[in-house]
């Protein structure tokens, strides 16, 4: 009983709910800003992705007639509800360890997907055209995406565990710590590859150019979400949120997660400064200066790129470089 209710308090109060949808708002109100200003433009205001939910929550939720009326309303659901799971997840090194009998890495790649597999649902749901070919184009880029990912914790897991004589050390909780004894391990020679892929992974999974071909507005008119409006629409955006929240925290703890010295708020900003930063080298720049890739560009750029260096770094700490 005791354990359920703390998972649900992480769930709705910090590392996830309320502080990693904040802090995921704030982070990509930030990213459309700086992105503004690289390509000499005055942005939106920083708070204009709390200013859209806002607007969303005001307005009426729509349903097509021939739509699969609970699918389509159960979808963006399903996304929210995974990521807040995986949020409570996170360790912030120096203010909160994680909760290790309730998940390690593995479940955290079981998670990472829901958002996708929502917006495929919805996407076909809806009985839009442009929905059934956002649906293919995500199923795509997520059987890409998805192997330097695996390969990636695999890389870090093994790392970790060769190190006290073990095997895979999957416990993000354990990689933490391991880390704050023996080292960042975005220090480490065997481990470049293994961030390299890490940070090339970033804005496929969260959808932003070059790789949003599935709700390519010029294309196919933001494909899955055409036909959603209102809170249904919000919950998406909540949903992306907490999962840019999740995968920077991520790639933080598995990479960059020694703590400074101080108290437990002192490193909860350390936390969010480390997420910016890498948000800002993978997401925000990739963004501002690239177009668009074609579906099968976006597929091939994977399986070319993060994945051999991924697997590079997973052969390294099976040798035990």
């Amino acid at each position: 009983m005791e354990l359920t209710l703390s998972a649900l308090l992480h769930m709705l109060l910090f590392p996830g709910g309320v502080f990693a949808l904040g802090a995921g708002l704030l982070l990509k109100g930030v990213d459309r800003r700086v992105q503004a200003r690289l390509q000499r433009r005055v942005g939106p205001p920083l708070l204009q992705p709390f200013l859209d939910l806002a607007k969303l929550a005001a307005k009426e939720t729509l349903v097509p007639e021939t739509a699969n009326r609970t699918a389509f309303l159960a979808a963006p659901l399903i996304g929210l509800t995974g990521m807040a799971v995986a949020a409570a997840l996170i360790p912030v090194p120096g203010a909160y360890s994680g909760m290790p009998e309730m998940g390690d890495m593995l479940v955290l790649f079981y998670l990472l997907p829901l958002p996708a597999i929502a917006l495929m649902v919805g996407g076909s749901a809806s009985s839009s055209p442009f929905g059934a070919l956002g649906f293919s184009r995500e199923m795509g880029l997520m059987l890409a995406y998805e192997i330097p990912l695996l390969a990636v914790l695999l890389a870090v897991a093994m790392k970790a565990g060769a190190a006290v004589g073990a095997g895979p050390a999957l416990s993000l909780t354990v990689v933490v710590g391991h880390q704050m004894a023996a080292g960042q391990f975005g220090f480490s020679p065997a481990m470049l590859p293994a961030l390299a892929a890490y940070l090339l992974f970033l804005p496929g999974t969260l959808g932003v150019p070059p790789f949003d071909v599935p709700e390519a507005e010029s294309e196919i008119v933001e494909g899955p979400l055409l036909e959603y409006s209102g809170p249904a629409l919000g919950f998406f955006h909540l949903a992306s949120a907490l999962k840019t929240m999740v995968v920077l925290g991520l790639g933080v703890d598995m990479f960059f997660p020694t703590p400074l010295p101080g108290g437990a708020l002192v490193n909860v900003c350390w936390f969010l400064a480390k997420c910016l930063a890498l948000m800002l080298v993978s997401l925000t720049v990739a963004r501002a200066a690239t177009g668009r890739f074609r579906p099968d560009q976006a597929f091939t750029f994977f399986l070319k790129y993060p994945a051999p260096l991924a697997l590079a770094s997973l052969a390294l700490a099976w040798m035990g470089f």
